[in-house]
């Protein structure tokens, strides 16, 4: 059996003398990408109990109407992903609705 393969991939959090990201760069061993951002989002669930831990970072330099497109664009990748692992289709529709809303609400959007 041939041996699995593995990719890894790294965050470096520079934080200020309280404990604030300052930056934030990643790099992963599959890509040639890489380098800073300006926040991140990590979701991982633990089979054991069941519960999605996560770890949400952002730096002291995002702005707010940044963040308001970075939380909608995870929205909007999150129903994608939802989709493809669970093929449910209307609640998929549903959940682009609601973007649509925050989109319009935290004006990232114009009305429709």
């Amino acid at each position: 059996m041939a041996e699995a393969r593995k990719a890894q991939i790294t965050f470096t959090i520079t934080m200020d003398e309280n404990n604030l990201p300052e930056a934030i760069e990643w790099q992963a061993t599959d890509s040639q990408e890489g380098g800073k951002c300006k926040a991140m989002m990590i979701a991982l669930w633990d089979e054991k109990e069941q519960s999605t831990m996560r770890i949400d970072l952002w730096t002291k330099t995002m702005l707010v109407d940044e963040m308001k497109a970075f939380v909608h664009q995870n929205m909007l990748t999150l129903s994608d992903t939802f989709k493809r692992a669970t093929g449910e289709e209307k609640i998929v529709g549903d959940m682009r609705d609601f973007c649509a809303y925050f989109a319009e609400k935290m004006q990232l959007a114009e009305p429709q």
